[in-house]
Parts: C-alpha cells; structure tokens; sequence
C-alpha cells in the first residue's frame, strides 16, 4: 500500500497522477518512463498473495502483458511457489523491503538491512527457478511512498534504482467504489505510465475489477504492457 512521497511538500490528499512538482523535487527516482510509443509499465506491490497473484498472473498472460513486482521478502519465503510463478511467467521483479515498513518512522540503517534482508530472499529464489536465465533485481519500491533523502541516497549508492509511480489507481482504499478505481487509471495513464495496482487481499475487490478493463481498453488502443528493467 502507498501513501504519497507527496506529503512533505504540504499535500494534505493523495494525488492519481503525480504532480510534476514532485518529479522534479525527486529527480533521481523513477515516476514514469520517457517514450513515444504507445507503452504502459504496470506494477504490483505487496505479493506474493496466495489466489490474487496467480489470479493476476493468468490474467497478465491472457492480454500478453508483462508487469513488474515489488514483493515483499517475508512473503517470498512464505509462498515461494508463488514467486517462482511469477519468474516463469517472465515478469519483472522488484524489492518492497523484507516486512513493508515505513521509511519516515525507520533509521536509515535499520532500512537498509531491511531491505538488504529481502534482497537476500531475493537472491536466494532467483537462481532456483527453472524457467529463465535471471539476473538479480535492483528494482526498489518504498512501501507507503515513504523515504527519507538520506535513505535514498544510500540506497543509489548500493546501486538500486528507486521506482515511485505516475499513476495511482487506490485499489487498496475500501472508500472508493471499484467503478471510481478503474477511472483513476483510464483517465490519467498516458504514453509510459507506472501504474501502481496490489496484488494483495486488501485490495484484491477493485483491483480484480479494474485490472481485466484496464488491460483491454489499452490493449484495443494499442498499448502493450512491459516489464522495468534494471537499465531504467
């Protein structure tokens, strides 16, 4: 789940589409992906989760969509089978901390070796999967938006890139009817849009319902969706 980056700079809501403010206060972390073609970058926080990611998978692989995951370690090591799922289906990875905390209420280094901790997970169920030739991720996600400057700095230092989004589609927020979250996406997703959706049971309702439409009403426009890359 997220909350905005956005808030230090006197922002009392959270914002569908991310203010150019904030992608200029925060140059280095990546909102969105600069392109002419017709590319959409969906992403997915907080799994692997028993049924909804499998369910988001087939999904995904009905429109030859491929996404990327931010995952939380704890999670890995709990439904490993899951995980390798998603690596077979050659979708991206990403690195969501290893127990989803906050980085304004955490040390920087008691952060760090959080998500050193989950990079670890990582590391370790890459090179077990059968299906593709991986390369280990440095694709990270702060869960709730959250990270400190100095947090931030440490992590590009180690080498990771810092992924925020473009597009919040509040899949998470039982206040918004599924109707209103599948707007959210199709009214402000533009040409190399990150997309945030959860692969998670809190918001497993609207994200069930807005995922399918929102990958056929770009898929009829002639959108196809990819995965980041370490090279973002």
């Amino acid at each position: 789940m997220l909350v905005p980056i956005n808030q230090p700079l006197g922002m009392s809501f959270t914002p569908i589409k991310t203010p150019w403010i904030a992608k200029k206060l925060f140059p280095n972390y990546i909102w969105d992906i600069s392109t002419t073609e017709k590319v959409i970058y969906l992403t997915f926080d907080d799994g692997p989760t028993p049924k909804i990611t499998n369910w988001t998978l087939d999904i995904l692989k009905q429109h030859n969509a491929k996404a990327t995951f931010f995952c939380i370690g704890n999670n890995i090591e709990k439904h490993p089978e899951i995980f390798q799922g998603i690596l077979k289906d050659g979708h991206a990875i990403g690195n969501h901390t290893q127990n989803h905390i906050r980085g304004w209420k955490t040390k920087a280094k008691d952060y760090l070796n959080n998500i050193g901790e989950a990079q670890e997970t990582i590391n370790f169920q890459i090179p077990q999967s059968k299906f593709q030739d991986f390369k280990i991720t440095n694709l990270f996600r702060p869960p709730y938006g959250q990270i400190t400057p100095k947090q931030g700095r440490k992590l590009i230092n180690l080498g990771y890139k810092i992924v925020m989004w473009d597009v919040l589609s509040f899949d998470w927020d039982h206040t918004i009817e599924k109707e209103n979250c599948l707007e959210n996406v199709l009214a402000k997703t533009s040409k190399g849009s990150i997309i945030v959706f959860h692969d998670s049971v809190k918001a497993s309702k609207n994200m069930q319902y807005a995922l399918p439409k929102v990958l056929a009403h770009f898929s009829e426009k002639g959108y196809c969706f990819k995965a980041l890359n370490s090279t973002v």
